[in-house]
């Protein structure tokens, strides 16, 4: 039912939900499905239209839910004379391809601090397609005259709204507030989050500061050595425009499973 796997896409999208979207691209023989029909996967297994059922189709699900996780598309085989698909009764006597493309909606990027830095990263974060989430306890800065693109805007006590709230794991979030008070008691939220992305800026010092205060009131080391922090690649940069460049770009390689470790300055705490 192709008619249904289009909109169901859409609304995956729209509501940040990532899939897969499998389309039979080529047929021969005998198939239960032509060219062009389409089925919809989910990252929990849910389908939405078929491409014939069968074991195949359990199969390309599988697939699907795979590239889901990796972000990379894939085109699969199926020979329906194969042993394989005799083992569920659907004795064809065609092949198939299918491409297995999955569909990635834009993540969201929390920035926690409206201040200079939060102001240019929201701006060129945008354009890089990720959807803005500002988080600040100070409507001066946080608002729509700042942030018109932003989704949502929350002005509220940063460490109690973050506690609160419900990131999705594939959220994308930078502290950058102006304290260290600020960032302390938002890391203290965000560090055993299963996140996207976590990362702090500061220096090295202010770094060390904060983690040992964390490990002191018992946050496992692991959840430390998630934390990008310092933030950013080491470009050498000094503005706050320059800033929030570097961590923009710390931020796409991630999105793209690039190995930016050259460039980071992300500090290595030591162990005791």
């Amino acid at each position: 039912m192709n008619e249904d796997v289009l909109p169901a896409a859409a609304a995956a999208l729209e509501r940040g939900e990532p899939a897969a979207l499998v389309t039979i691209v080529r047929s021969a023989g005998s198939t239960p499905q032509r060219t062009g029909a389409k089925m919809l996967v989910y990252a929990d297994g849910r389908i939405v239209g078929t491409i014939g059922g069968g074991c195949y189709e359990n199969d390309a699900a599988g697939k699907a839910r795979e590239a889901i996780a990796t972000g990379k598309p894939a085109l699969v085989k199926y020979d329906l004379n194969d042993d394989f698909v005799q083992e569920s009764g659907l004795i064809c006597g065609g092949q198939m391809e299918v491409y297995i493309d999955p569909i990635a909606p834009a993540p969201s990027l929390y920035i926690v601090g409206a201040g200079h830095v939060g102001w240019h990263l929201a701006r060129f974060a945008a354009d890089a397609g990720f959807r803005i989430h500002v988080v600040d306890d100070r409507e001066k800065f946080a608002n729509r005259d700042r942030f018109p693109g932003a989704e949502s805007i929350a002005v509220e006590d940063i460490g109690g709204w973050l506690h609160q709230a419900d990131l999705p794991a594939t959220a994308y979030a930078v502290v950058v507030t102006r304290g260290h008070t600020h960032d302390f008691d938002a890391v203290r939220a965000l560090a055993a989050r299963d996140l996207r992305y976590l990362g702090l800026i500061g220096s090295r010092a202010k770094v060390a500061r904060i983690f040992d205060a964390l490990a002191a009131e018992g946050m496992p080391g692991a959840c430390l050595e998630r934390v990008h922090a310092p933030i950013g690649l080491d470009i050498g940069a000094i503005t706050p425009a320059e800033i929030a460049v570097s961590i923009l770009a710390e931020l796409i390689a991630v999105r793209h499973g690039k190995d930016a470790s050259a460039l980071s300055m992300k500090w290595q705490r030591q162990r005791r």
